[in-house]
């Protein structure tokens, strides 16, 4: 399939490139051969990274994140993993007050956040850089409010992450070979009772999905 087809069948799921991005940032990430060879599987790898080139920091869609669980070194990161994640979720305001605190040689750190009138704290459980899949949960979870989901594409060390309706996903998949999968059990209870969580679920595996 055609790479401008494409992109047009992911603006369909509101996947469209930021303001300023081009078909020739694409093509200067990879060939048009490599994006065409496999419809809609390298195109969503690229959606979710930076453009590899001047100005530097841009996005190419920020409704798509290729998420590296390797990514835990300093104060700071689970931030902005939860802003990550909101936008993700096209929901940029979500949380407020977000902060945490991280220290890999203590084994000890923390997210906290304010999502409506309720305020969050989560304790993270250290295991050198991974973030932990837990916390990542049950920050997915309050952002799904609204009838979507987060789904993932396994991309090897990382995920690819985007945030769908049961529909769109089932459409999606069609055009994917059934690569996307939900990333948070639907048996998560609601964070404010306190309640223990279970560890079942997408997110909960990947450290051995990724060994």
């Amino acid at each position: 399939m055609q790479l401008e087809k494409q992109l047009q069948v992911l603006e369909e799921f509101g996947f469209s490139l930021e303001p300023g991005v081009t078909l020739d940032d694409l093509l200067y990430s990879s060939d048009r051969e490599g994006y065409e060879a496999e419809p809609f599987d390298l195109i969503f790898f690229i959606m979710g990274v930076e453009i590899e080139r001047e100005p530097w920091g841009r996005r190419f869609c920020k409704r798509i994140w290729n998420f590296d669980t390797e990514c835990i070194e300093q104060t700071g990161d689970y931030v902005k993993i939860a802003q990550e994640l909101c936008n993700v979720a096209g929901k940029p305001q979500a949380f407020q007050a977000i902060a945490d605190f991280v220290d890999l040689e203590a084994g000890t750190g923390w997210l906290k956040y304010k999502v409506g009138e309720v305020e969050r704290y989560w304790d993270v459980e250290v295991d050198n850089d991974w973030a932990d899949p837990m916390v990542v949960s049950y920050v997915m979870d309050d952002l799904e409010t609204d009838g979507g989901r987060f789904y993932g594409k396994n991309n090897g060390q990382a995920s690819i992450i985007c945030y769908l309706t049961k529909e769109e996903a089932e459409r999606l998949n069609g055009l994917s070979k059934g690569a996307w999968v939900p990333m948070v059990p639907h048996d998560l209870e609601s964070a404010a009772e306190g309640a223990p969580k279970p560890k079942s679920g997408w997110m909960a595996s990947l450290r051995k999905w990724f060994g």
